[in-house]
């Protein structure tokens, strides 16, 4: 990549496309998740840190995988376990933030403890925040939003640009900018409800490239088509 200029300052990142890959190796479906959770997360915040990206969004464990079978379910949080007590620890040590976003009450009581102790440990790191979106759904998160302020706040007398500003502050993002660059690996060419309202001006980027074999490379391609695009923002 040789253009340095016009990069996101906030980049999020479907992942999809873990199953497919593992049925394609002819591996069990937990090897795709692993590979991304094991090698891919630290590849990708590196190249981020590299090129100077200040905001990386991974979409993890979306609402709606709790659907699955509970023999991925199981694996899959696990494998969260395993990476909370010490995957992540040479991230932190590169200076990675870390931060979630979604519901993640949900989760067992031990997983809850180990991402609040990521979080606090990592909490003085400035180098890139790396927010793990799990227990994430964007219809969820505003009906959550609602619910916070329906409880808070007397919505009659606000007016409708007070209401947005209001919205926006009680977003599980309200500590981040809006992503510049959303990504979806796997083929698949929608959002399936990842961040409603903070995506409305975020330039999308589809490839057919599953999560475990997206790579630098692959990375660098999106910031390309990314740097020849004209950003509007309605104008």
């Amino acid at each position: 990549m040789k253009k340095t200029s016009n990069l996101p300052n906030h980049i999020a990142i479907i992942m999809d496309g873990n199953r497919r890959w593992a049925k394609n190796n002819k591996l069990k479906i937990f090897k795709g998740h692993e590979k991304v959770a094991t090698e891919g997360f630290e590849k990708i915040t590196d190249h981020c840190i590299k090129r100077g990206i200040q905001y990386l969004t991974l979409w993890a464990f979306s609402t709606e995988n709790w659907n699955r079978s509970q023999t991925e379910v199981d694996a899959i949080l696990n494998l969260m376990r395993t990476l909370i007590i010490k995957g992540f620890e040479p991230m932190i040590k590169k200076n990675v933030k870390f931060m979630t976003i979604g519901d993640t009450s949900k989760f067992p009581e031990d997983i809850q403890k180990g991402l609040n102790k990521l979080k606090n440990a990592s909490k003085n790191n400035d180098k890139i925040i790396v927010t793990l979106a799990i227990n994430y759904g964007g219809r969820n998160e505003l009906a959550r939003v609602i619910k916070k302020m329906l409880e808070k706040e007397n919505l009659k007398s606000k007016t409708v640009d007070q209401i947005e500003e209001m919205i926006s502050q009680n977003l599980d993002t309200n500590f981040l900018p809006d992503p510049d660059l959303i990504i979806r690996t796997g083929g698949e060419q929608r959002l399936s409800g990842f961040l409603p309202w903070q995506s409305v001006y975020s330039e999308l980027y589809f490839t057919n490239v599953l999560m475990p074999d997206f790579n630098e490379t692959q990375l660098d391609k999106a910031l390309e088509e990314y740097q020849k695009r004209e950003r509007r923002f309605g104008h």
